[in-house]
C-alpha cells in the first residue's frame, strides 16, 4: 500500500503547554477551554457547524515518541497491546476527543473539555451526534476496573520523544 499524507487543516490552542499534566480523556478535562484554529483555507467546511453541541476532533500526536505495539496505559501498572489501549504511542499516532463546541466566530472555534496539548495539528472535525455514535457498551476489556481512576490519572510524560 502507498504510504499516507494528511495536510493539517488547523491548529488546536489549549492552556497545556506539554503534555505532561494533562487528562488523559475529554471526560477528566471538565470545563477547560481552548480553540481550534482553523486555517482559512478550510474555513468554508466550517458552514453550519454552530448547530452542533459537541464535535469530534482528530488530530496528530505530535509530541510523542516511537511506537510500541505493546504498552503500559496511564491507568494500569500491565502491559496491554496497543490496540488495547488509548495511549498516544501508536503506528499512527492519531487522537480523537470529543469536545464541547461553545461558539464559532470565523474560523475559530471556542471549546470545552479539552484534553489536549497546545500548538496540535488538527486533522478533521467531525460532528457528534448521539444516534450515530453512541452504542450500548457491554465490556471494556481490562479498563473494567481501572476506569474509576480516570478523574485523577494525567500524562505522565512516559510516551514522549526523548
Amino acid at each position: 500500500m502507498k504510504e499516507i499524507i494528511y495536510k493539517p487543516i488547523g491548529i488546536i490552542r489549549s492552556p497545556y503547554k506539554e503534555p505532561k499534566g494533562v487528562p488523559i480523556q475529554p471526560t477528566a478535562a471538565k470545563g477547560i477551554e481552548g480553540r481550534v484554529e482553523v486555517y482559512k483555507e478550510f474555513s468554508e467546511g466550517l458552514k453550519d457547524l454552530e448547530g452542533f453541541s459537541h464535535i469530534i476532533l482528530l488530530y496528530h500526536f505530535h509530541l510523542i515518541g516511537d511506537s510500541k505495539l505493546i504498552v503500559k496505559p496511564y491507568m494500569d501498572e500491565n502491559y496491554h497491546g496497543v490496540f488495547a489501549t488509548r495511549a498516544p504511542s501508536r503506528p499512527n499516532p492519531i487522537g480523537l476527543s470529543i469536545v464541547r463546541l461553545m461558539k464559532i466566530d470565523d474560523n475559530i472555534l471556542y471549546i470545552k473539555d479539552v484534553d489536549i496539548v497546545d500548538e496540535t495539528p488538527l486533522i478533521d472535525i467531525k460532528p457528534l451526534v448521539s444516534e450515530f455514535d453512541f452504542r450500548n457498551v457491554e465490556k471494556i476489556g481490562w479498563l473494567d476496573r481501572n476506569v474509576s481512576k480516570l478523574p485523577d490519572s494525567k500524562d505522565d510524560g512516559r510516551f514522549l520523544k526523548k
